[in-house]
């Protein structure tokens, strides 16, 4: 196993995911990638406790990154990179879970090639996946279909004519688990779509937030009954839903809630 990553004069970007949440779930490389980095630019999301594994004389950019609520703009976290990058500076663009899933790292990407600089994708494991494992829902099982279909609830607002919009008629009637980020906020909305085109408003939904961490909540309920107990709850952002029967696993199986009484209180 290499013990060193890519050195160059010239620079080179790792866009890095942190992980759901837990700091043991952290890869091996990111860990590594972390540690070597000279410049760490960041989002809201990632555990403090990861920041403390940079170098005493690594720069570190925060760049914000959460739902409604942004310290910077893409396209200036974009320029960010391609400025250190080219400096020739050892950059991480540490992002939380995945940075392929809903991480806007394929742009980030896209604009270091444009200039002709190096990068590597360090994948994470993404809170769609981890989320729902912590809670005990298992996302493929044979008692429930064999298709997972995950989704963003945050539809994007930019494009009029609606070709990056959700088909919410595709997903209503999609068989097996449905997985989404960044619904919270637009709940009300996703389930009453669904209903309307399709979905039985009886479908078992499970909403985590903060998954893996001390911090970890599950609700529970129904399509036509979560938006309201959420609203009861107080319950807020950063959270996975899950829908489809497979919900009802977590009867069974539910593991990480004494666990996670016994930990000290994570930083997120």
């Amino acid at each position: 196993m290499n013990t060193e990553l890519t050195s160059t004069q010239e620079g080179i970007c790792y866009l890095t995911g942190a992980g759901p949440g837990d700091p043991d779930l952290l890869t091996i490389k990111a860990h590594r990638c972390i540690s070597q980095a000279e410049v760490l630019v960041y989002d809201a999301l990632v555990n403090r406790e990861i920041l403390t594994l940079v170098k005493p004389d690594c720069e570190m950019i925060d760049v914000g990154k959460r739902a409604k609520c942004h310290t910077m703009k893409q396209e200036d976290i974009n320029q960010v990179l391609v400025k250190h990058t080219k400096a020739g500076k050892n950059v991480v663009r540490l992002k939380g879970g995945d940075p392929m899933i809903f991480g806007r790292a394929g742009e980030e990407a896209t604009e270091l090639a444009k200039h002709g600089l190096k990068f590597e994708i360090i994948p994470g494991i993404s809170s769609a996946l981890a989320g729902p494992v912590y809670a005990g829902i298992p996302l493929t099982h044979r008692d429930h279909g064999a298709q997972l279909t995950i989704f963003s609830g945050h539809e994007c607002a930019k494009d009029p004519s609606g070709e990056n919009s959700l088909n919410y008629q595709q997903l209503a009637t999609a068989p097996g688990t449905k997985v989404f980020l960044m619904g919270v906020s637009s709940l009300p909305k996703i389930t009453e779509k669904l209903i309307a085109n399709g979905a039985s408003a009886d479908t078992p939904i499970a909403m985590v937030r903060w998954a893996t961490t001390k911090h970890q909540k599950t609700i529970r309920g129904t399509l036509s009954t979560i938006a309201q107990i959420a609203q009861q709850e107080g319950f807020k952002s950063p959270a996975v839903g899950v829908i489809g029967n497979v919900v009802n696993e977590i009867d069974n199986i539910q593991w990480y809630q004494e666990i996670a009484k016994q930990l000290e209180p994570a930083t997120v």
